[in-house]
């Protein structure tokens, strides 16, 4: 059965006149509220009165204004963003899920950068908590105790640190820092360095936790270098000091250090991974297109983006935008979850690790036999790997 609406939308001057939610309402035979709740909690609507509302709006062109909507319902449809470093190609992946998985929810998301700025990023969430419904914080360098306290001004969920008692979205980067240093142990190396990041970085404290465990149990020697900044050129600028340090390997905060590193020791005559193993952290695009080409620790940066997203419309935010920043503790009406999300790293092994000092000798293997009636052909015939190898 189809739905018929009456369409007026010139003027006596045959101008053209921009679609009210009034011209809806008339058209649809229904009240303004039933439209604004159609567009604004369509759960609340008659689902037969919803399909004929929303009919309406599409014949006549109607669009919804959000600043009207906002005024009525509290909400902005708007996220907020707030990341360290714009120009790190970690994020950029994490930031096109983040708008693609809003999007699909009908917001909007605004981004900002902080250039590893800790008074930056609290002054960010400030000017962004009457603007939009809920802030993403991505790796951010403030102290938990800070944190917390803006999460009572707006709601937040924390991406890449745990903060007690907030939602956060975790990737598993002591995982990825224990594979790494198996790995490169199981080489033969057994002095490693550690170049860390940044001093107030949630990653660096959990790589060097993971990584120090990682090289006790496998009997090497973990040299910590730094904090540094997480930069190529944060990475070229220690090679001198990984070269005087005479380890055979070393783990890097992420793919831009190591790549700086490997720029720097390629300078000073040092060969990888012939003289020295480098392992980073992300797997940027940029870690397979350097030569040699980068052992990473993967980090899923784009479901991270996609679950920060749910987790913050999870929370049911459904406040008065004058409820908000009264610093009294939860804003009205929100539904604070404290939950945590663990995403899974995965080793990728490329072509910058190879055997440390302490590797064991390869075995000599015997020629093999081509099929026949004692050597049939089959599973047991061990082929050629191809493509990256990844350890989970």
């Amino acid at each position: 059965m189809g739905h018929t609406c009456v369409t007026a939308t010139t003027s006596d001057e045959g101008a053209a006149v921009p679609v009210t939610i009034r011209d809806v309402a008339r058209a649809s035979g229904v009240h303004i509220s039933t439209v604004s709740r159609t567009f604004s909690a369509p759960h609340l609507v008659n689902p037969e009165t919803r399909v004929r509302v929303l009919a309406c709006a599409e014949d006549l062109g109607y669009r919804p204004n959000r600043a009207a909507r906002a005024l009525i319902t509290g909400r902005t449809h708007n996220i907020g963003l707030i990341i360290a470093d714009i120009a790190n190609p970690f994020f950029p992946p994490l930031i096109k899920a983040a708008e693609s998985q809003a999007r699909h929810r009908d917001y909007h998301v605004f981004v900002a950068d902080t250039n590893e700025d800790p008074t930056a990023e609290e002054e960010l969430v400030h000017a962004l908590a009457k603007q939009v419904d809920g802030v993403l914080l991505c790796s951010p360098r403030m102290s938990n105790s800070l944190i917390e306290q803006l999460s009572r001004e707006v709601p937040l969920v924390v991406v890449n640190r745990q903060v007690t008692g907030l939602p956060c979205v975790l990737m598993d980067v002591g995982q990825g820092a224990r594979s790494a240093i198996e790995h490169l142990v199981g080489l033969g190396h057994r002095s490693i360095a550690l170049l860390g990041g940044p001093r107030s970085s949630w990653t660096n404290r959990e790589m060097r936790r993971a990584a120090g465990a990682a090289a006790r149990a496998g009997g090497a020697e973990l040299t910590m270098l730094g904090p540094n900044a997480p930069t190529e050129v944060g990475g070229s600028a220690v090679a001198e000091q990984v070269r005087r340090s005479g380890v055979s390997a070393v783990l890097a905060y992420n793919d831009l250090m190591a790549i700086g590193l490997i720029e720097g020791l390629d300078a000073l005559g040092v060969r990888v991974p012939q003289e020295v193993s480098v392992v980073g952290v992300d797997d940027i695009t940029l870690s397979r297109l350097t030569r040699p080409k980068l052992t990473t620790v993967a980090t899923p940066t784009g479901a991270a983006g996609r679950t920060a997203v749910d987790m913050l419309l999870q929370q049911d935010i459904e406040s008065p935008r004058g409820a908000r920043g009264s610093g009294s503790g939860t804003a009205l009406g929100v539904r604070r979850t404290t939950a945590q999300v663990m995403l899974q790293t995965d080793l990728v092994i490329r072509d910058s690790t190879g055997p440390g000092p302490y590797a064991r000798p390869a075995r000599p293997l015997a020629a093999p036999r081509g099929p026949g009636p004692h050597c049939p052909a089959g599973p047991g015939i061990p082929t050629a790997a191809t493509g990256d190898a990844v350890a989970s």
